[in-house]
């Protein structure tokens, strides 16, 4: 026990039990991440659980059970590396994730992000008005669990939702799995001398998404799900031509046009972002500085202000330079560009550090700002691979070497990858720093448990991803399959490093992309001024980007969500009634993408696409049938029961 405060906080079963908690999140969040290029916020799951959990071992206390969130929300926000990764698959350089390469650039690349986001607690924490909406609902959730008996039944509540959630949702992918209900329905069609196409994945999880995330990126969502499939395909196939073949027409216009439209619009969008809080970012970190300095002098800390030393910051950053130069003098050892890769390597350390303290404060703030789970952390990966082409492009110029210009696209992926790592972990540290400032924690045993997080995921994703790898593939692998995983932001970044390195980009397609990005800043400016509902342009850019079958029900679980949360606020304890249906909404994704990795593994055994099917083919027209009645049902069978449990005393 702690003399300094009477609780204990960082004990041996926290971190075990974050680590369990870890387990499941990241498996969880790996699997949604490759599916519909989303990961979800792990916070408020983890501290219900951790309260749950501890209160059966007794003795537990508030800033024990922050802890185990503040360990299992770092894994399971580490998992978004996989928007980088499986590029180096799609590209032919990897066949499977060799283990410890994997678990070195996760675990490096995120304790450098621990480390940069240090200097940040107290410029954009403590030291400003950030809303921090994730933060702040997951200190409500720890408050409420230890505030009384009620908050106990609430946690019981809470946890049942979670279960109930992930049994429904789970429940429906085992019977799409088994054929007898359909997975995704879609059917393309002409549109005057056009084409175009409407389809959905019947997926639990993505109306969770949808309720999770919000309305406004809901609504931005489906508004650039609108430009892409209601113009762009059909005005594109329209000056190709439409042949026989209508569904083959408009797949490959969507995959090799209209998405680098979508990624010139999310580059402009990850611009704006950043310009946007440049200025705040400066001040925050003169206001660190300056807190820094104070300490120098010798002014007592009170215990809610202690952060790690900044010794110790500096020095593990410094120490980490040289891991990264043996990894990347690893990875290129053996290739076309081994022979004087030395300065390449020493140039990619002052890289990898500049852009990581950027990167650290632009997605601490922007975490602050919108949440962890909203911030385009996509975008700034986008960003940094076109950063890393364009160096390398400057060192080695346009290869006509086949095997150089694939290897100098691996190099900037892999390096890509640590970048992504730091940006990852910067955009959850703060959030979860904000929740113990809330509860009165202590900062540096948090950002200890950050690292031990940051360590748990590194373990826990490299099996994970080379399961699925195994059963599915990645689309636009070699080899893939027709049920590979999108893994869209992977598929991307790949193809801009590519593009860059090989000279072969259209920059035309990503120019046109940049201007809808331009005319949606405007118009989600406009309607900041007049105060109404905003459209996050990174949002609109991913409604292009994405595949109509993963983002259809997105907007959908927004609008339930949003429907939800309007009766809540009609109930007496209308705060307890959204946690509700947020918890509920988390176990849809939980159920539907724990499911996924079990039945990556029955797949990989098994050997075929289809292990569990009881039904062939011709059994389509009433899966189709069958899984509509049946997902519509459960979504509302899992909705009235959260409404019910939430009335019941």
């Amino acid at each position: 026990m702690h003399k300094d405060h009477g609780l204990r906080e960082l004990t041996v079963r926290s971190v075990i039990l974050g680590g369990v908690i870890t387990l499941l999140f990241t498996a969880a969040n790996v699997y949604l991440g490759l599916k519909v290029g989303l990961t979800f916020a792990t916070s408020i799951p983890a501290a219900v659980i951790s309260m749950a959990v501890l209160r059966l071992v007794g003795k537990s206390n508030i800033l024990e059970n922050n802890i185990v969130q503040t360990i299992a929300s770092a894994a399971g926000t580490l998992a978004a590396i996989i928007f980088v990764l499986p590029g180096l698959i799609m590209v032919g350089w990897w066949q499977g994730f060799p283990y410890w390469t994997t678990v070195a650039v996760c675990a490096i690349g995120g304790i450098l992000g621990v480390m940069f986001s240090v200097p940040l607690r107290r410029a954009l924490v403590t030291g400003s008005d950030l809303p921090y909406p994730e933060g702040v609902a997951a200190a409500e959730v720890l408050k409420v669990g230890f505030g009384s008996a009620e908050g106990e039944r609430e946690n019981k509540k809470g946890l049942r939702m979670i279960v109930v959630g992930s049994v429904v949702s789970a429940g429906y992918a085992l019977l799409a799995a088994m054929r007898l209900a359909a997975a995704e329905v879609a059917v393309a069609f002409r549109v005057g001398s056009g084409a175009t196409a409407v389809s959905t994945s019947l997926s639990m999880a993505l109306i969770g998404v949808g309720h999770l995330v919000g309305l406004s990126v809901g609504a931005a969502m489906f508004v650039g799900m609108l430009i892409a499939w209601a113009g762009l395909v059909p005005f594109l196939t329209a000056s190709h031509g439409v042949a026989l073949d209508v569904d083959a027409v408009v797949n490959t216009t969507f995959r090799n046009e209209v998405r680098f439209i979508g990624a010139g619009t999310i580059g402009v969008a990850a611009l704006w972002s950043l310009f946007r809080i440049l200025g705040p970012i400066v001040k925050g970190i003169r206001a660190a500085m300056a807190a820094s300095k104070a300490r120098q002098a010798g002014e007592e800390l009170p215990l809610v202000e202690r952060d790690l030393p900044i010794g110790i910051v500096g020095g593990s950053i410094v120490a980490l330079l040289l891991p990264i130069a043996g990894l990347l003098w690893y990875f290129a050892s053996g290739t076309a560009i081994a022979p004087g890769i030395a300065p390449v390597i020493g140039g990619t350390l002052v890289y990898v550090i500049v852009i990581g303290v950027i990167i650290a404060s632009v997605c601490g703030y922007m975490a602050g700002l919108i949440g962890a789970s909203n911030s385009p952390v996509s975008g700034v990966g986008i960003l940094a691979v076109l950063g890393a082409s364009v160096l390398l492009v400057l060192t080695y110029g346009h290869s006509h070497d086949a095997a150089q210009t694939q290897a100098l696209v691996a190099y900037a992926l892999f390096t890509t990858a640590i970048v992504f790592s730091i940006a990852t972990i910067s955009n959850d540290n703060l959030q979860d720093l904000k929740t113990g400032q809330l509860v009165g924690a202590t900062p540096w045993r948090q950002q200890l448990a950050l690292v031990y997080g940051v360590i748990f995921g590194s373990l826990v994703i490299p099996p994970v991803l080379d399961l699925l790898n195994k059963a599915f593939g990645f689309a636009g692998a070699p080899g893939a399959g027709a049920n590979a995983l999108a893994a869209p932001q992977a598929a991307l970044i790949s193809a801009l490093a590519k593009g860059v390195l090989g000279g072969d980009i259209n920059w035309s397609l990503i120019g046109w992309g940049a201007l809808l990005g331009v005319g949606t800043i405007g118009l989600d400016e406009w309607l900041r001024k007049s105060g109404k509902m905003r459209l996050p342009p990174l949002c609109v850019g991913m409604g292009i980007y994405l595949p109509m079958a993963l983002t259809l029900l997105i907007p959908v679980g927004a609008v339930i969500g949003h429907y939800w949360d309007k009766w809540a606020d009609r109930q007496g304890n209308a705060e307890f009634v959204k946690r509700m249906g947020v918890l509920a909404a988390t176990g849809l994704i939980v159920g539907e993408s724990l499911f996924g990795v079990a039945f990556a593994g029955i797949v990989a055994a098994a050997g075929t696409d289809t292990p569990l099917a009881v039904v062939g083919d011709s059994f389509t027209t009433p899966g189709i049938v069958i899984g509509a009645l049946a997902f519509a049902g459960a979504v509302v069978f899992l909705y009235r029961n959260c409404r019910r449990s939430c009335r019941a005393d």
